[in-house]
């Protein structure tokens, strides 16, 4: 059911299906609709709802004018019974809403009804009076004569075509099509009140979002206006049917007045839809608007923050330089700075064109524009102007610094000039008068080389002077009033020497070698030919001395030379400060360089794999492997440019002192130890591909003439430079303030070369399964001669006849030591570096040494498991033997200091009762028999082991024990014994021996069997827990698990020569304990100079 009051045919479908009354289109006199009621049997049955609804429904059809004419009632009874008739006219009557003009009755046809028709009208005709006449007809004729043929239809002798269904449809379908019409125009009035109330949204984001919604809905309402715009027409073509069919036909006024209905809807549809295209346009205008000012914004807010980051890039552009050479750097990088301000300031200027062409289009919000384009121009005009003055400024710092180095090399080369002139050459009037010359035509060259007037400067260059540049300029001047003052004293000098004709003196001094020439105005290999001061000086005293016994040299000519002589040592203090300066410009103009050249691979490669446009051309092979080609050279980058070179900067008026900024940021040039390492990953994928079109394209951009393989080789190259700089420098700083500095930072700059060597051997490790970091550092590393003794045998029947070495390489690490075989070097580049292939390993907790092998002192043993495996290992020469060994040594003596710390609350724990204290010194041990190795054991698990020589072992020689764990470093041995042992008065034989706590094997049986009492069998370990009163000792038996007290004098026969076996027992003795045992032969420490053997084991 429809909401609204009105009834449509859709509503009552059943009622107007039974045809108890319908309207056929015809009309009677005057255009009043006829509305018929046919013969219908169950008129009376009706209910009054039904009949209500339809008669209300038939007289709503009409237009207004024709309902208001009137209706003509045509009731056909003519089958009927004249009781019906009456009853249906009062029914009738009653529930007509209109207005009536007419009623039209035909009477029932039968004789008797008509007669009873006749008496009722007759004697009861006011109860049948209605509001309009109504007029009883007794035949179709006599309804001929009040309607015409023409509107009746066929039942009633008319030629009307009527079909019921067919009006029923028609009528359904245009109140559908009534309905459809108005539902649109108010959905469409209700989607414009929406849009006039929508805010528009702040973002792009949010107006795109919002457009494709208002679009989306404006399309499928255009969608329905179209749906029911071709129904309409349908419709109207339905209506209009009849008269296609047939020209000639003419429609009845029921149907034209559903054709003008069909067309009134179908107008008022198209002026509704005019109405909402007029309001969507001025909707749509402002959002696309609205949306061109959110682009606009964000384009602003983008621009403008890289515009605001390029002014905050430019505001660093504050230094004018230090040199021409940092001037130019300085402008190289302006220049690059504002081609790459450039793309950011042509898209500013393209967005102020845009919001000047969107105020020019009426935009509704023109303020906002005007006021963001007048900003944005003035952001611009700010770096533009910005950075044309800073180049003005530094092109006059530019002509300054040449014009100021101009002067200083002019000064130095003067002062190269004076020192080469040959003091011995000078004594002749000749020799004099040339150098005089000399100097008279350097003079000369003065124009355009010396600074004049600084009055003039300070107005010239006003605008760049600050208080460093300032300071430079007035030492310049100062230097350059120096050198003259002193060209002017060697003009009177040398003047004094032309003018006097004395006999010439044969010098006995060595001539010095040729005068050295200017290093500014030759190579640089030149500077290290400044002659000798020394010899210099041995000639002058020489001369002196020679001019003093003859007695034609008056005494003034001896007072000149040795004033020359004075002089000539302040020119050669002064000549090594100007190597230093020579020294100290090429470290930095080189730093400079090679900050430039690093950008220019990082900008030139680097970033160009990130361009859009260069992705094609790059390989496959490449992709997501920048940091494998480059390495770290970003961070190297950065620290150079950001901190190194400024920082070096500062030490240019004192070269001497440079080492105090290497020192501090060694930790930095730490850096160069990962790029090395990644190394041989970016040679082998440069290798891949090197010849792609995507470095052939970056290289003739960059208009470089070498490949990018030698610009990556650039950080290795400069590491290396760095220690070749620092040797100059310290070779022209002997008795400088900061020599030591110089020294330790050339140390240190070796030792990361050494890192750096190391690592680059460690990575090529194969075969290795675990994790090497996990090893600890890597300390040294290098190839040896290596033998292998087995305790037990020989491991491998190979063993038996390997007389030769096995050529290996070997990893310190500081928990490990790593065995390799070096392969053969094959490939090219990096490829051709060594590989190793991984043998074993051993772990330093269960390493020792013995520092010297009889019959080759580049012999050493490492031993490993209590001397289960002992490796002979022989170096190249004596001194790495030496650093390997005090290597190894610093290894196990940290292992030993780190468990005596751990091991203090064990030793409170297993010792109740107090220990007896370790003597200081013990007193050598004199054994007639066999000496075997005897191991004493302290209360911390830590042994030290006396080891004898093969000459001991036989019988003879004297052995020595040092309980001292401080074992200094630079000892011969590193574990010297012989501090003042041989000078104890507390001498015993060995038979006498101290025991100390331990364990111990048994070398002959003791007691009964059988019995509760302490018994041992030879080859049992006793465990020696603490010393008691009277000599006696508490024991126990590891094999019984059996406890005892024994005699000491017992425990020396018991025990014998047995050493202890606390550190074999790995499995009883806190897992590993460190021996350090040392031993030499009588011989040696009879004459005082042999050296010990010293075993480590931890």
């Amino acid at each position: 059911m429809h909401q609204d009051s009105l009834l449509y045919a859709a509503d009552i479908t059943e009622q107007l299906a039974k045809q108890f009354a319908f309207r056929s289109g015809g009309r009677g006199e005057g255009g009043c609709p006829i509305i018929t009621f046919p013969e219908y049997p169950n008129f009376t049955d009706i209910p009054e709802e039904e009949l209500q609804n339809v008669i209300t429904y038939l007289t709503c059809i009409p237009s207004l004018q024709d309902g208001g004419i009137g209706f003509i009632l045509l009731i056909d009874r003519r089958q009927d019974k004249w009781s019906s008739v009456k009853a249906s006219l009062l029914r009738i009557s009653g529930s007509f809403p209109g207005n009536l003009q007419l009623v039209l009755v035909l009477r029932p046809s039968g004789i008797f009804q008509r007669a009873l028709s006749d008496i009722n009208l007759r004697f009861n005709r006011d109860d049948y009076k209605l509001k309009v006449p109504v007029i009883m007809l007794n035949s179709v004729s006599e309804l001929h004569n009040y309607i015409d043929k023409t509107q009746l239809t066929e039942e009633l002798g008319g030629t009307l075509g009527y079909c019921h269904t067919h009006w029923f449809c028609h009528r359904t379908a245009i109140e559908d099509f009534a309905v459809k019409v108005k539902e649109t125009a108010q959905v469409l009035q209700i989607f414009g009140t929406e849009l006039a109330e929508t805010e528009l949204p702040s973002d792009v984001t949010a107006t795109l979002g919002l457009t494709t919604m208002h679009t989306g809905k404006r399309d499928k309402m255009k969608n329905d206006i179209s749906q029911t715009r071709r129904q309409g027409c349908s419709l109207l073509s339905c209506i209009q049917e009849p008269v296609s069919r047939n020209p000639g036909h003419q429609l009845n006024t029921d149907e034209l007045d559903n054709q003008n209905t069909v067309e009134r809807l179908l107008a008022q549809l198209n002026e509704t839809e005019m109405a909402f295209d007029e309001f969507w346009n001025k909707h749509q205008l402002k959002v696309e608007q609205c949306l061109q000012l959110r682009y606009f914004e964000e384009d602003f807010r983008e621009i403008k923050a890289t515009l605001d980051n390029m002014t905050e890039r430019f505001s660093i552009f504050t230094d004018v330089g230090n040199s021409s050479t940092h001037v130019g750097h300085i402008i190289r990088e302006l220049y690059n700075f504002e081609e790459r301000s450039q793309e950011a300031l042509n898209r500013a200027e393209a967005l102020t064109i845009q919001g000047d062409k969107l105020i020019k289009d009426n935009h509704y919000a023109e303020d906002s524009l005007f006021s963001k384009c007048n900003e944005m121009r003035g952001v611009c005009d700010n770096l533009v102007n910005g950075i044309k003055i800073k180049k003005e400024l530094l092109n006059q710092s530019m002509d300054l610094h040449i014009r100021l180095e101009q002067a200083l090399q002019w000064c130095d080369s003067g002062i190269y000039l004076l020192a080469s002139q040959s003091v011995d050459k000078c004594q002749s009037q000749d020799g004099a008068e040339a150098a005089l010359q000399e100097i008279e035509r350097y003079l000369d060259t003065a124009t355009g080389q010396k600074l004049e007037d600084l009055t003039n400067i300070r107005t010239k260059y006003g605008a760049i002077l600050g208080d460093e540049l300032m300071n430079h300029v007035l030492k310049t001047f100062q230097k350059q009033e120096a050198m003259e003052e002193m060209f002017e004293k060697r003009r009177v000098s040398l003047k004094k020497l032309a003018a006097k004709q004395t006999r010439p003196v044969q010098p006995v001094a060595p001539r010095p070698e040729g005068a050295p020439r200017s290093p500014i105005l030759h190579s640089r290999t030149d500077h290290r030919k400044v002659y000798d001061p020394n010899s210099i000086h041995k000639a002058n005293v020489t001369q002196i001395n020679l001019l003093k016994k003859n007695r034609s040299l008056s005494k003034m000519e001896v007072n000149e030379l040795s004033e020359g002589r004075k002089c000539s040592s302040s020119d050669d203090e002064e000549n090594l400060g100007v190597l230093r300066s020579h020294v100290m410009n090429e470290l930095i103009e080189t730093e400079r360089a090679y900050v430039e050249e690093l950008l220019c691979v990082l900008e030139g490669y680097a970033a160009e794999m990130e361009n859009p446009s260069m992705i094609p051309f790059i390989p496959v092979v490449l992709h997501k492997k920048k940091d494998v080609l480059f390495g770290n050279m970003t961070e190297i980058y950065d620290f150079h440019n950001r901190i190194f070179l400024r920082e070096l900067e500062n030490y240019i008026d004192c070269p001497e002192l440079v080492g105090r900024c290497f020192l501090e940021r060694m930790e930095d040039l730490q850096i160069y130890e990962r790029y090395c390492r990644n190394k041989p990953r970016s040679e082998s994928l440069w290798r891949q591909c090197s010849d792609c079109i995507f470095f052939q394209e970056c290289q003739k951009k960059l208009e470089h003439k070498l490949g990018l393989d030698s610009y990556l080789l650039k950080p290795v190259q400069r590491i290396t430079k760095y220690q070749l700089l620092l040797k100059e420098l310290l070779k022209y700083s002997k008795n400088c303030e900061g020599a030591e500095d110089l020294q330790e930072a050339l140390t240190a700059i070796v030792g990361i070369l050494k890192a750096v060597n190391d690592s680059m051997h460690q990575i090529a490790i194969t075969g290795y399964e675990g994790n090497l970091s996990e090893l600890g550092k890597l300390l040294m590393q290098g190839s040896f001669n290596v033998w292998i003794d087995h305790k037990k045998g020989h491991a491998k029947v190979k063993d038996l006849a390997r007389f030769k070495p096995m050529q290996r390489h070997l990893f310190l690490h500081e928990k490990a030591l790593l065995f390799c075989k070096k392969r053969e070097e094959s490939g090219e580049g990096y490829d051709k570096a060594p590989s190793y292939s991984y043998k074993q390993s051993l772990h330093m907790t269960m390493v020792g040494i013995t520092e010297n092998v009889k019959g080759d002192n580049k012999k050493f043993e490492i031993w490993y498991n209590a001397r289960e495996e002992v490796y002979i290992v022989q170096a190249a020469t004596v001194e790495v033997k030496n650093v390997w060994v005090n290597e190894i040594r610093k290894v196990l003596t940290g292992q030993l200091e780190a468990r005596r710390v751990s091991n203090q609350h064990l030793k409170l724990e297993h010792f109740p009762v107090a220990p007896l204290a370790l003597p200081i010194n013990t007193s050598p041990l004199w054994s007639p028999q066999k000496v075997r190795r005897p191991e004493i054991v302290i209360p911390d698990n830590h042994s030290i082991s006396v080891t004898s020589s093969k000459k001991q072992e036989k019988g003879k020689g004297w052995t020595k024990m040092s309980h001292s764990l401080d074992i200094p470093e630079e000892s011969n041995d590193g574990w010297s014994s012989a501090d003042d042992q041989l000078n104890s008065s507390d001498c015993e034989e060995e038979t006498n021996r101290k025991l100390l706590p331990g364990k111990y094997t048994v070398t002959a049986d003791f007691g009964k069997p059988g019995g509760n009492e302490l018994t041992a069998r030879t080859g049992d370990l006793l465990h020696l827990v603490c010393e008691g009163q009277e000599a006696r000792w508490l024991v126990r038996n590891l094999n019984t698990n059996k406890e005892g007290w024994v005699p000491a004098t017992k425990l020396q026969t018991l025990l014998g020569d047995s050493s202890s076996s606390q550190s074999i027992s790995s499995s009883e003795s806190a897992s590993a304990s460190s021996t350090l045992s040392s031993s030499s032969s009588c011989t040696d420490h009879c004459t005082a100079s042999g050296t010990s053997i010293t075993d480590i084991k931890g």
